[in-house]
């Protein structure tokens, strides 16, 4: 038995262990990273040690370094979370050498599951599904476009170790195979130490469904329902649900009895996930196991009641699972959105910066709904370069998938932060789109939906007239509050009926409005009437109010002339003008703003990893013209338009900085 956990992780996650621990009564030891000195789970850990510098390689993916604190602290096991050593061998290993109890699964197992090419073969052998493909390494892009070839395009060229969406690129055609084969081997080599590619067939309109298992030392594999993963970007995962709505009961159960096979087949105890490719008839192939737990565990822990952390604390301490499958019961529905450091007007390029504001909505837990943020920062912290720019996983609960995704879409609207740029408004405008809502999703939804990038959400009429109400009501306010202000000659009379003109997202709206108590009532064309009430005052910047008697919320802004409003996905100036001053504005000369296409300003801070062209080079529209390495992410920066390469003010290995100019033009 222990009774210190060493948490070898940081952020959410580590925050998010140390919870359940210091619940079942453990005393936790968290480590930091000189850039983490200030970290939250530095914070509320009982104890905190520093293992290295910035740069996740001289820090939390040392094993020497972690053994050591281990050591110094005198802790009796190790908690990996998710990510860095989480899925080592190796690590687990060497904490086994030292008598230290590694809160995962047996080493034999993390060996078979973590190597992509070993794994599958092992789970054909067990009776899983599998995704034809080359199960071999792929020693260059040559004969990468032969297995290719063999296979028949679309391939999925896949890194053999890690995950997280690292090393992965599809490929349509032979004239693609080249950069995408090197651009996943480079990457797989920066952020996990290995080469190794592999190939396999890329299913058309798949979905991402993921089974949980759990399982511990007396030979019980139980499997906790599925989640639905199809929502990505670049592999990666942005919003997680489970139930799925597309599988029924038996493909279900179906797909939990492969998954416990397979934990089976390799001794597997602890929690852990089989991820497995759905096609459009529900014919399912294993992709991985990840031998840890998942990012998106919160959802499963919604609808089945189980903490997942506690449960592997208790296999690791020998003990038996709390259920059998029998008693596994899936309750209701649950969404997690994840929040990014990152700017989706800019192709979702990494953001780093201090949150000067970091306001998360209101947690709650009751029979009818939950909300829950896990997260590792806090108002004043900074996000760094050398991490996973994930800020928080934000995660409603509801009694069904209609409920949770209108308590999603509330909570989103409530979340504020500022200083960085972050992809709340993204996350709104999928949970708002038409597809999702039907649930006729896949893991192209993104691209298909997005093919040429996020460019904000244009509202319909009845969300204007939503926003240019309430914001009637906050205009309304403030003019009372400025006519009580000593010395002010024109006093404002709210009794008074009044006619406004709101000028939002292109469109002017009319109204009249006339205060009645506490709220307003206010008057559209067509005879549409709106009776809001709202407790919003100046000191708020998130007004809740509600709307012939529903309820809304977003974040509003004073600027010059107006309001700054964020919602439903949209962020927008909302200007509220009376007559005279609408018929003024429309006479004013609006600026244009020109673009400037004689640079290649760089669109984040990173690393520059490798130069495509020369000086004198001509390039064409869309052509690779460099590539930066942004937190363990490569991103390609390609030509806006043709040209000739005039002057290269950087070269492989040069930090950038945000709008630093790599290149100028002719």
């Amino acid at each position: 038995m222990f009774k210190t956990i060493l948490i070898a992780n940081r952020g959410e996650i580590a925050c998010r262990i140390i919870r359940t621990a210091k619940k079942l009564g453990f005393k936790t030891v968290a480590v930091y990273s000189d850039a983490d000195e200030l970290a939250l789970h530095v914070q509320i850990a009982d104890q905190a040690i520093n293992i290295g510098s910035a740069p996740a390689n001289e820090s939390y993916l040392s094993i020497e370094k972690i053994i050591d604190a281990v050591k110094e602290t005198k802790s009796e096991a190790v908690h990996p979370g998710y990510g860095f050593l989480s899925e080592n061998a190796e690590f687990a290993l060497s904490l086994e050498k030292i008598g230290v109890t590694f809160i995962g699964p047996p080493v034999v197992a993390i060996k078979s599951m973590g190597d992509k090419i070993t794994s599958k073969d092992i789970a054909k052998r067990a009776g899983v599904n599998i995704v034809p493909g080359y199960i071999g390494i792929i020693k260059d892009y040559k004969e990468a476009i032969k297995v290719s070839n063999q296979i028949g395009y679309p391939v999925m060229i896949k890194a053999s170790a890690g995950g997280g969406g690292k090393g992965m690129r599809i490929a349509w055609g032979d004239s693609e195979v080249k950069e995408s084969f090197e651009a996943s081997q480079s990457e797989a080599l920066n952020s996990f130490g290995d080469s190794r590619i592999f190939i396999e067939k890329f299913i058309v309109e798949p979905r991402h469904i993921e089974i949980q298992i759990l399982a511990d030392s007396f030979d019980n594999y139980i499997f906790l329902g599925e989640r639905e993963c199809s929502i990505q970007r670049r592999n990666q995962k942005v919003i997680e649900e489970a139930p799925s709505s597309f599988l029924d009961d038996s493909t279900r159960k179906k797909m939990g009895h492969q998954a416990c096979q397979l934990a089976r087949s390799v001794g597997y105890q602890s929690a852990g996930t089989i991820e497995f490719i759905v096609d459009k008839d529900k014919n399912f192939y294993f992709l991985e196991m990840n031998t840890r737990l998942q990012v998106e565990h919160p959802v499963t822990e919604l609808i089945t009641g189980i903490d997942l952390v506690e449960e592997m604390i208790r296999v690791a301490q020998g003990k038996r699972l709390l259920l059998s499958q029998d008693e596994v019961e899936i309750n209701g529905w649950a969404i997690e959105s994840r929040l990014y450091a990152e700017d989706p007007y800019r192709n979702f390029l990494p953001s780093i910066g201090r949150l000067t504001r970091y306001r998360p909505p209101k947690e709650i837990s009751s029979s009818n709904k939950i909300i829950r943020n896990d997260t590792g920062v806090e108002e004043g912290g900074n996000i760094s370069i050398h991490y996973d720019p994930m800020i928080a996983k934000l995660c409603v609960w509801g009694e069904n998938r209609t409920q949770a995704i209108e308590f999603m879409k509330d909570a989103l609207d409530r979340f504020e932060i500022e200083g960085i740029s972050h992809n709340l408004l993204f996350l709104s405008a999928v949970i708002d789109h038409p597809r999702f809502l039907e649930g006729n999703i896949s893991t192209a939804f993104i691209e298909e939906e997005y093919s040429e990038g996020f460019n904000g959400v244009h509202l319909g009429l009845n969300e204007k007239r939503v926003i240019s109400s309430a914001i009637i009501l906050v205009h309304i306010k403030n003019e009372i509050r400025k006519s009580k202000i000593s010395g002010k000659i024109n006093v404002f009379k709210p009794e008074l009926e009044r006619e406004w003109v709101i000028l939002i997202d292109d469109s002017e709206l009319i109204l009249k409005s006339e205060m009645k108590g506490q709220g307003i009532i206010v008057r559209y064309a067509e005879e549409e009437t709106h009776s809001i009430t709202s407790d919003w005052s100046p000191a708020n910047t998130v007004i809740n109010f509600t709307i012939n008697e529903k309820n809304y919320s977003f974040k509003v802004t004073d600027i010059i002339g107006g309001y700054r409003v964020r919602f439903r996905g949209a962020d927008l100036d909302v200007f509220v003008k009376t007559n005279r001053q609408a018929e003024l504005s429309a006479l004013m000369i609006k600026k244009e703003r020109k673009g400037d296409t004689k640079t290649l300003i760089c669109p984040m801070p990173g690393l520059v990893v490798s130069v495509d062209v020369n000086v004198g080079d001509k390039f064409e529209n869309g052509q690779a013209l460099c590539t930066i390495e942004a937190m363990k992410m490569e991103n390609i920066l390609r030509a806006e338009r043709k040209g000739v390469v005039k002057l290269i003010n950087k070269s492989v290995g040069d930090t950038v900085a945000v709008d630093e100019i790599i290149m100028e033009f002719d």
